[in-house]
């Protein structure tokens, strides 16, 4: 495992309990979704995770939950082919899991209705308070993330930058990507400015995370 760097100490224990215990609550697959009209309503306050293919979102929802199968996780890219809905301590939080991008072997006119109806869906839902923006921490931004942060940008939706796959990199890596990250975020009005760094394999950064998303609910 890699040498990670000290978690950020920006929460105290009340808060790291208080996200504890709504990710140990319950947790279900409520809805999924390929086009707009199937788009369930909204049953409370909604967290979506947004990124290219096989980065790691589903692990991500996994992890926060305690769960090993709660979203679906696949070693293909592309496996995630519909917005999944996910209930959260009986309507406090919505977690929405995002089909990835950056992902050509599926077929032109099914990628391109995932397209249209994750980008209306990010543009239009009233109840999305944020959008976790996972990037792998070994390779940093790629094609496709600049654009959903522009888009994120000009619709006014808040978005916060979560490297993935900690374990799997350096502490100096690490902290070379963070560094560069930040810089490009100053250049984007949406960005929340407090970067997170995950591993959903060895659980670095999640209790942190489940206190900053349970603050939003």
């Amino acid at each position: 495992m890699a040498d990670l760097p000290a978690v950020e100490e920006d929460y105290g224990p009340a808060a790291l309990e208080r996200g504890r215990l709504l990710f140990a609550g319950p947790c279900e697959f409520f809805a999924g979704a390929m086009t707009m009209p199937q788009l369930p309503p909204a049953r409370g306050p909604e967290i979506a995770f947004a990124g290219r293919s096989n980065v790691g979102k589903s692990s991500l929802v996994n992890a926060l939950c305690g769960r090993k199968a709660l979203a679906r996780t696949s070693n293909t890219p592309g496996r995630t082919q519909q917005l999944n809905f996910f209930d959260l301590g009986n309507g406090t939080l919505s977690l929405v899991d995002l089909p990835g991008y950056g992902y050509s072997s599926v077929g032109k006119a099914k990628a391109a209705a995932w397209t249209e109806t994750t980008r209306a869906y990010l543009k239009g839902r009233p109840e999305l308070k944020r959008v976790c923006l996972l990037v792998d921490s070994r390779h940093g931004l790629k094609a496709g993330d600049e654009d959903i942060m522009t888009l994120l940008d000009k619709s006014a939706v808040v978005y916060q930058v979560v490297l993935t796959k900690a374990d799997k990199t350096s502490a100096a890596e690490l902290a070379a990507t963070k560094t560069a990250m930040a810089q490009t975020l100053k250049r984007h009005v949406a960005a929340h400015p407090v970067i997170r760094v995950t591993s959903s394999e060895s659980g670095f950064g999640i209790p942190e995370m489940r206190a900053e998303l349970a603050a939003l609910a």
